[in-house]
């Protein structure tokens, strides 16, 4: 386990000199953006060496897989995401386990999730997840439906909707999402008037591009290889 923390340490401290450069580089400051650690496919134990070196801020794709972690690492006062697309037979589970839901993209998920959590007597952070690519393998509400959905989701009382996520299309030259992170600040600047209060969340950019999510404004980045490795070498 010391060796583990020693190089997500590592990688953690190079991460954080990047995200201050781009912050600087948009005249920013580095505390403004949240690092959440992707930790899917990951053990327990790759997570608790994250929280050991400075993390608590943890993003998980499916609730099955976090199920099965959780009593492991019950012990961390960590904020937990959940940030992958999710089933409305899991919305329950996923309110009980999860402290943020950051992929609403429907109306009957998220007054599930709103049933969910007044069950556990809870009000659940989430966001919501904007489809902006195109791409058939990705969800996420169209960009057509955002604005029906989040004036929708006020009359819920157990959530709190704090801002968008997007996954732009994968490319290995970062730029190419540019105009797909200043999009997604767009539409949450547009949203923000229209329903005239703040959404100050803007979930967007990973291991491959976060720079460049930064200088579009991102509060929010997702990072899992950058910090942990590539997946390719997880046991199981």
């Amino acid at each position: 386990m010391p060796e583990q923390t020693s190089a997500v340490a590592a990688n953690l401290a190079r991460v954080r000199e990047r995200i201050a450069r781009a912050a600087e580089r948009a005249g920013r400051r580095a505390d403004e953006i949240t690092l959440v650690a992707v930790s899917k496919t990951f053990p327990a134990e790759a997570i608790r060496a994250a929280y050991d070196a400075g993390l608590c801020e943890f993003g998980e794709n499916r609730v099955q897989e976090f199920e099965a972690k959780q009593p492991k690492i019950a012990d961390l006062n960590a904020t937990w995401h959940l940030i992958g697309q999710l089933q409305s037979n899991k919305s329950r589970r996923a309110a009980q386990l999860f402290d943020r839901v950051d992929s609403v993209d429907s109306l009957a998920l998220a007054q599930k999730l709103d049933s969910a959590a007044a069950e556990y007597g809870k009000r659940l952070p989430v966001l919501i997840e904007v489809h902006l690519g195109g791409e058939a393998t990705k969800s996420g509400v169209a960009e057509t439906e955002l604005s029906a959905l989040a004036e929708d989701l006020p009359a819920l009382a157990h959530l709190e909707l704090r801002g968008l996520l997007a996954i732009p299309p994968y490319s290995d030259d970062p730029e190419r999402a540019r105009p797909y992170f200043r999009k997604l600040r767009q539409l949450r600047d547009g949203l923000s008037r229209r329903l005239g209060r703040p959404f100050p969340a803007l979930s967007m950019g990973m291991s491959h591009d976060f720079e460049v999510a930064i200088e579009e404004g991102a509060t929010e980045i997702r990072l899992g290889t950058a910090l942990f490795g590539s997946r390719t070498n997880v046991a199981g």
